[in-house]
């Protein structure tokens, strides 16, 4: 079963993932959220972003090739490609109806 392919990275989820590391060995014990804030922040503060918006736009030159590839071969571009989606379970209410029911007979008893 072939699936249909992710979607690319952004420039700055490419950018981060290589500065993750350094982020981190200049911060150290830093949370993981506090990793992507000061990624961010870092990210804002660059001026030139050349290498990885050119990295980006290839990587989604290659995920459009890919899905062209991949519906071609059969692969439906419907519902992602064919993934199952999982059914929402049923509400319950069971109790609420118990609740009414026994309402509705103490009024009739009072009655």
């Amino acid at each position: 079963m072939s699936y249909k392919p992710k979607r690319p990275l952004s420039a700055y989820m490419l950018w981060l993932n290589s500065a993750r590391e350094s982020i981190k060995l200049e911060n150290p014990g830093i949370k993981v959220t506090e990793v992507a804030k000061r990624g961010g922040e870092l990210w804002r503060a660059m001026k030139d972003k050349s290498e990885w918006e050119a990295k980006a736009a290839k990587a989604k030159d290659d995920y459009y090739r890919a899905v062209k590839e991949f519906e071609a071969n059969g692969g439906s571009s419907a519902n992602g490609g064919g993934a199952k989606k999982r059914a929402k379970p049923a509400k319950k209410v069971a109790k609420k109806r118990k609740k009414e029911e026994s309402d509705v007979d103490d009024d009739d008893e009072s009655e």
